[in-house]
């Protein structure tokens, strides 16, 4: 079969019903609950003797620091946006809410979320209800006190374990068809109405963030092994850059269950597990990768029917799903807006004008292999509870659940380890000679839609059909260090290059981003230094060094002397910025960066800027240099930065004012000065700010849960922040302590011990308990 399984209806329609009542029904009654114990910043610390009472710890705890985050998100992924809030009204990541309700009312229909709490494991779906008994419990005590002021109203309701699956799945999609949410809500027949132009500008929204995916979903990550570190035991340093607001929003815990689990680090909301963190023997990461996880089928339409495509010579239907979705008009009253969306076998229809145009000879289907990955929970528990790498290896190896991103990871043996082990579909080089358009390139991939024998390949020592087996993913083990930072998998480690792969996994011979050069050049200088110590990571991040203006400064600084005609006026403030510029992301760099940012952002789109060109045989060092000499790139530097001076002028900023004076995080109507900067410049320190009010730039995006740990004879030693804090309530004391430490780079050690945490100077003990009466019972909403 090429596309997901399908399960009856019959046996859909008595499931739903015996949840709407409960899952099972035992005659004891037993009770259950957690420890919360806080620390410093609020991290919560949460003990059980279970995973229903973890889970139910968990559900509390996240609920006392983001109740209205994950209501919000609920009403998101039940594709109830504009019921509450209005058709037209947007979600935080821009995308209009009729559109959004449409998506995910596709996406999370009651048949896929049956088929994903199957399949969960009884561990995790004991978390997965505890988790929602705890947050119901909060919910349910803040209401009698009063809710929030940002989430007052009837959208906030008591969850059910249906809607983390749902929170689960939006998660999976992230990689693949969740950034094609217009077109697939925007899929008509070439007979259909033509669309209004409004929905071309949804369209150029929708370009512009998934263009920004990658820099919004990034990452960097070092795993030293013990030929370089200070002790001779592993060293981790993550780095994940992810949303500061919204579904991604990372939170900071550490989970107990005594004798079976003992693990901290920050999860993503409705996720009672650990994504990225550490436990006693073994640290580890991820960084989004380049990986392909869904590929486009050109269909070849029926010529009498575009209803109707060819499928080996024989003319099939589109499938057709009619989804409604209730909107709240002007006056408050609901009416129901049907959408039809159209499916071929190899997945659902998508329409991008220009792009993927639905005309009387072609049409795109798409096909996503996280749609078919229920093994996430099951994976990230798995590695929350290894032992030692083998462990972690061989449970990724095995249940093949990580989504869109690599894995690093380190012993405390001092073995360092990456896996680009995610879910990728089983496309080989042959394959795509036979079945994919030269000319279409390997940006994103199309297949021929008209023959079967297109379809992804079956591997049987795959997890899940259709998929690579792990066995022929990259992976490396070193005892000196793996790196990664959003390139493919060829670069982990240059004495070591991981090459020969489909170009759906990796791609190798491709210029390498600034932010693999800076650190792989970073990592060769702290070689001719020494050991590797805490500090050096810690550094990496914190210096905040703008890698790309070491190869072209020169060359910018040569324009600025060389003597600028009629410009020299109007440019002598922005080369007098340059000149004066630390070539850094510091709250303290002037206003040269700036400049810099918008002249570098105009020449990166420009053709042959660079004096040497990349060359595959020396990617750590090309491309570099501007070539100034050509008339060509001449003028077009010239032409920036005299863009980049009006830009200035136009946000209200002078050549006086500094980064710091820039560049915030709005908490509680106060601006944070942050630090860093835009990844594409090779600022390891990555950073996403949009521009707001007098010229500011709020940080949307960027750093978010930041570790270093190594390990000694009492087990791990770590130190942390979350860069945004642990709540997103306006109102909590830690809504902004943590961002405060950050603007000032201050790390903080992450209480792991018993020890520890309880000599905490902010150590405070809450107990909660939960009597269950039917264990496992799972309410519906």
């Amino acid at each position: 079969m090429i596309i997901s399984r399908q399960l009856p209806r019959l046996c859909l329609a008595g499931w739903l019903l015996g949840l709407s009542v409960s899952a099972q029904a035992l005659t004891q009654t037993v009770e259950t609950g957690a420890d919360i114990r806080r620390t410093s910043f609020g991290v919560p610390h949460i003990r059980a003797e279970n995973e229903r009472g973890l889970g139910y710890g968990i559900g509390y705890a996240y609920a006392q620091d983001n109740l209205c985050l994950l209501a919000n998100e609920v009403v998101t992924v039940n594709g109830e946006r504009s019921r509450y809030f209005g058709a037209q009204q947007f979600t935080l990541e821009q995308r209009e809410n009729s559109v959004s309700d449409v998506f995910f009312s596709w996406l999370n229909n009651p048949q896929a979320v049956f088929g994903f709490w199957q399949a969960q494991t009884p561990a995790v779906r004991q978390l997965i209800e505890g988790y929602v008994a705890g947050y119901n419990r909060y919910l349910h005590e803040r209401a009698a006190q009063g809710l929030p002021e940002h989430c007052q109203g009837d959208w906030v309701r008591p969850i059910t374990a249906l809607d983390l699956v749902k929170l689960t799945r939006r998660l999976l999609v992230e990689g693949g068809v969740g950034q094609f949410a217009e077109a697939l809500a925007g899929a008509t027949p070439p007979k259909a109405v033509a669309r209004e132009q409004g929905a071309r500008a949804a369209f150029e929204v929708a370009a512009t963030r998934l263009q920004r995916f990658a820099l919004d979903r990034g990452s960097n990550a070092v795993a030293i092994g013990r030929d370089r570190s200070f002790n001779g035991r592993g060293m981790l340093l993550a780095n994940p850059h992810f949303p500061w607001i919204g579904g991604m929003r990372f939170y900071q815990m550490h989970l107990t269950i005594p004798g079976k689990l003992d693990v901290m680090g920050a999860a993503l909301p409705g996720l009672p597990m650990i994504n990225i963190g550490f436990n006693q023997h073994l640290a580890w990461t991820h960084t989004v990768d380049t990986s392909r996880h869904f590929t486009l089928y050109r269909l070849q339409l029926d010529p009498k029917d575009p209803t109707r495509y060819l499928l080996d010579g024989k003319s099939l239907p589109l499938s057709q799903q009619s989804v409604t979705v209730k909107a709240r008009q002007a006056d408050g009253q609901l009416t129901s807006v049907s959408h039809v969306l159209y499916s071929s076998v190899f997945g659902p229809v998508v329409q991008w004008p220009g792009k993927l145009d639905w005309d009387r000879q072609y049409a795109y289907s798409l096909r996503d292999a996280n749609l078919d990955n229920d093994r996430v929970l099951e994976q990230w528990y798995a590695m929350n509870q290894a032992s030692n790498l083998k462990d972690l290896q061989t449970s990724v190896h095995r249940i093949q659940g990580v989504p869109w991103v690599n894995t690093l990871a380190v012993d405390d043996q001092g073995q360092a380890l990456y896996m680009n082990l995610s879910v990728v579909p089983n496309v080989g080089v042959d394959k795509l000679e036979k079945c994919s358009a030269p000319r279409a390139g390997l940006a994103m991939i199309v297949l021929d839609g008209s023959r079967s024998a297109c379809a992804w390949d079956i591997d049987k020592k795959a997890a899940q059909p259709g998929i690579f087996a792990a066995e022929q993913l990259p992976q490396l083990m070193r005892t000196d260090f793996v790196q990664h930072s959003n390139d493919s998998a060829w670069m982990a480690n240059p004495a070591q290059p991981l090459t020969g792969y489909s170009p759906l996994i990796s791609q190798s011979g491709h210029a390498l981003g600034p932010r693999t050069r800076f650190a792989l050049e970073y990592l060769g200088q702290l070689a001719k230094a020494g050991p590797v110590k805490v500090e050096d990571l810690q550094h990496m991040v914190m210096d905040n060094q703008v890698y790309l203006a070491g190869q072209v400064m020169p060359d910018l600084l040569q324009v600025c002397a060389a003597g600028l005609g009629v410009d020299s006026a109007p440019l002598a403030s922005l080369c007098a910025s340059l000149k004066a510029w630390d070539r850094a992301a510091n709250l303290h760099s002037g206003a040269g960066l700036v400049h810099f940012q918008n002249v570098m952002e105009a020449l990166l789109q420009a053709p042959d800027v660079w004096r040497v060109a990349f060359d595959a045989k020396d990617p750590l060092h090309t491309p570099r240099g501007l070539n100034i000499e050509r008339p060509e790139v001449a003028q077009a530097v010239r032409q920036a930065m005299l863009a980049s001076v009006e830009q200035m002028q136009r946000a209200g900023l002078t050549d006086r004012q500094l980064w710091g004076d820039i560049q915030v995080a709005s908490r509680g109507g106060q601006a944070i000065a942050i630090h860093g900067g835009p990844a594409e410049l090779g600022v390891y320190n990555a950073m996403q700010s949009v521009p707001g009010e007098a010229g500011k730039r709020e940080v949307v995006s960027g750093t978010s849960y930041l570790q270093v740990v190594t390990f000694d004879e009492q087990g791990p030693q770590a130190q942390g922040l979350l860069a945004f804090s642990i709540s997103s309530d306006p109102a909590s004391e830690h809504a902004r302590d943590q961002t405060l430490a950050f603007s000032k780079k201050q790390w903080s050690v992450l209480p792991f011990t018993e020890q520890q945490i309880k000599a905490d100077p902010h150590y405070r003990l809450q107990t909660i308990r939960e009597a269950v009466e039917g264990a496992g019972s799972v309410a519906t909403h």
